[in-house]
């Protein structure tokens, strides 16, 4: 059987990919610092090493004693909005935490790494949908982080033999029926218009009318949390290195989420325009052909409504998080 060591494991999206390594029989030990994770949302089949990144001899010694065949790295800072006020923070986590881990794997003799990264790698796109040729140009610290750290990837592999798949999404929403999506700050847009619907808010927000879309809303690309973390499964059985983008091929407007979480929850859901947020792009929307092609990736959950529909059970299990 094979063992997965899984960074930050304990979060949104690491806790799923988990969920369900565990269920295609793999072997998981998550490494998580808790700072944003929950201990509650590590399935109980895996291990759980609390530990941090910036300690080199503790995800050393978690690789070491693990006996881990490969890693999923999803230990990240992702507030595009926080890393305009402190890169510093984006910069030293993602970049220079991200060396620690793989001189670990180095060390460890393990050779296999899917990295958890991000379309804000190519900021604003001059086409859609986003494809993997087109040109990464970051318009946020945050982005750019994910950026060093994939050009950092190829170096490791040329010189220490470290295969890498790169899986770059759009917006991952959903939930599994266990797992689902609790952020310390909640800065998703499908979380934080269900939790109007709770009755946790008094409306929804939307940061920015007048973008070039049709309705004036940001337009973004949702995919189901159950369908990217089967592209996490296929890009572990991936024997090369490559570069992938995952989203539907299709764009969702702010607006037009709202109007479907009415629809799924039966709640009116108030809306309050706001200014635009630094460092949004208007549209991102992903081309997923290569992945499709190349390992065979087909997603299940292509509509926005089986999306919220999946959050909003799991919201309503569980209102106040992991924490309820």
């Amino acid at each position: 059987m094979q063992t997965i060591l899984v960074t930050g494991g304990a979060g949104y999206i690491g806790s799923i990919c988990t969920e369900e390594l565990l269920n295609a029989g793999y072997n998981v030990v998550v490494f998580d610092n808790l700072v944003e994770g929950h201990r509650e949302a590590v399935d109980p089949r895996a291990s759980l090493i609390v530990g941090d990144l910036a300690d080199r001899e503790a995800i050393g010694k978690a690789l070491h004693d693990s006996r881990a065949n490969a890693v999923m790295h999803f230990a990240a800072y992702a507030l595009v909005g926080e890393s305009m006020t402190n890169p510093s923070k984006y910069f030293r986590n993602n970049v220079v935490c991200g060396l620690n881990l793989l001189d670990a794997m180095v060390e460890a003799g393990v050779k296999h790494l899917v990295f958890s990264s991000t379309c804000a790698t190519f900021g604003v796109p001059e086409s859609m949908p986003i494809e993997e040729t087109m040109v990464q140009r970051p318009i946020n610290p945050y982005g750019e982080s994910k950026l060093l750290f994939e050009k950092i990837l190829p170096w490791y592999e040329k010189i220490h033999g470290i295969t890498h798949v790169i899986l770059r999404y759009f917006n991952a929403a959903g939930a599994s029926e266990r797992f689902g999506e609790d952020h310390r700050i909640e800065t998703h847009l499908i979380p934080n218009v269900l939790q109007v619907a709770l009755g946790q808010k008094e409306h929804a927000c939307v940061f920015g009318t007048d973008y070039p879309t049709p309705d004036g809303s940001c337009v973004r690309d949702y995919i189901h949390i159950l369908d990217l973390a089967q592209a996490h499964l296929l890009a572990l059985q991936s024997k090369k290195s490559a570069a992938y983008n995952l989203g539907t091929g299709g764009g969702t407007s702010v607006k037009e989420i709202i109007e479907c979480c009415r629809r799924v929850t039966g709640h009116a859901i108030p809306l309050l325009e706001q200014p635009r947020r630094p460092g949004d792009p208007p549209s991102l929307i992903g081309a997923s052909e290569k992945i499709k092609k190349e390992l065979g990736w087909s997603p299940r959950y292509q509509s926005s409504e089986a999306i919220i529909k999946s959050a909003w059970a799991w919201h309503q299990r569980h209102p106040r998080g992991y924490g309820s």
